[in-house]
């Protein structure tokens, strides 16, 4: 008896269903993480400006900064698909996996940056959008396209691109730009060498087949190593400023003397390591995440209680008022009503 098979066919899925589950691969090529710590400190610089913060504008200011993170991205992994695909920290990214194409990357990622450029413009102020639309720009066309590919201080020129949202989040709230937040910035931008010089000294042979001259790469371990103490020790004075300046308290300067003196400490075992140790780099790559969530969430901290005390200071203001001698008040209604008579008869 003769049986004939019959394929059977797997049923097509709908396309919408399709869409759907393509959402983790849009958000995997927004590089979440990288957002996150991007939001966070642009948090910062907005709550620790001075002034009233609208609840509302404040929200959309710190999701315009979210989407426009989230564009850059995008765009970094759209120009950087051949390199990803060579190295093996990257080579899971969406693109090299072929779960999303260059072009649609490069679209989303276009239309995330026009979006919250705009938004910023219309709902906050021009100022902040302006720093956000260079902060996109400076990311991929100085950074990706050019330094990355070309110079080993590829990281530390780059880096004033993530060093600006605490910038954005200021002149969000601002509408200008002040010492405070430059002063973060300089934070961040000394901090970002020996983050990710850390980070490649494990992933060298990495860089070098992709063709990426990081420090590890063209100069060697040694010197790298020495460059990242120099960064870590210039970094602890700079930390302490805002202490030093009055516009963080103790907490803060505690917080930054004690992480500051960590990441020193990490910095020398580092330097001093054998060239075959692979912790040593990865310590301080981990610490490194964390010295810096400590150091802005000990200023939010310290932001939170200086409105609590001007709030309660608002409310206990009537109090005092309440409780004047009877002299003094009568003094001071005196005075506004003779002010008045004044200003009637200058008129």
């Amino acid at each position: 008896m003769n049986t004939t098979a019959i394929p059977l066919s797997h049923p097509e899925l709908p396309a919408w269903w399709r869409s759907v589950a393509r959402v983790p691969d849009f958000v995997a090529l927004m590089k979440p993480r990288v957002m996150a710590l991007a939001v966070f400190t642009a948090i910062v610089g907005l709550a620790i400006a001075p002034g009233h913060r609208d609840p509302l504008l404040a929200a959309i200011a710190i999701l315009g900064i979210a989407v426009g993170a989230g564009a850059a991205g995008a765009l970094n992994m759209w120009y950087d698909a051949d390199i990803d695909a060579m190295m093996a920290r990257t080579a899971r990214r969406p693109i090299p996996r072929g779960r999303i194409s260059r072009a649609e990357a490069l679209v989303f990622g276009l239309v995330l940056a026009g979006g919250a450029v705009t938004t910023l413009a219309l709902a906050v102020n021009i100022q902040a959008a302006a720093l956000l639309a260079f902060a996109i720009f400076f990311y991929i066309a100085v950074y990706t396209a050019w330094l990355k590919r070309g110079t080993p201080q590829n990281i530390v020129i780059g880096g004033a691109a993530g060093a600006l949202p605490p910038v954005i989040g200021w002149a969000a709230a601002t509408g200008e730009i002040g010492l405070e937040p430059l002063i973060l910035f300089l934070i961040i931008f000394l901090w970002t060498p020996p983050h990710f010089w850390a980070l490649s000294l494990n992933r060298s042979d990495d860089y070098a087949r992709a063709g990426v001259p990081m420090l590890p790469v063209v100069a060697g371990r040694a010197t790298t190593t020495r460059q990242i103490l120099i960064y870590s020790a210039l970094l602890v004075p700079i930390s302490l400023l805002p202490w030093a300046l009055g516009f963080a308290g103790t907490i803060y300067g505690a917080a930054a003397a004690v992480c500051g003196a960590l990441f020193v400490v990490l910095a020398v075992r580092l330097h001093r390591a054998s060239e075959g140790d692979r912790q040593a780099p990865q310590r301080l790559f981990a610490f490194s995440i964390v010295y810096l969530f400590a150091l802005f969430a000990a200023l939010l901290a310290g932001s939170a209680g200086n409105q609590r005390a001007a709030m309660l200071s608002a409310r206990a203001a009537p109090t005092v008022v309440a409780w004047a001698e009877p002299e003094s008040v009568a003094t001071t209604v005196r005075t506004a009503r003779n002010s008045t008579n004044l200003i009637g008869d200058e008129i």
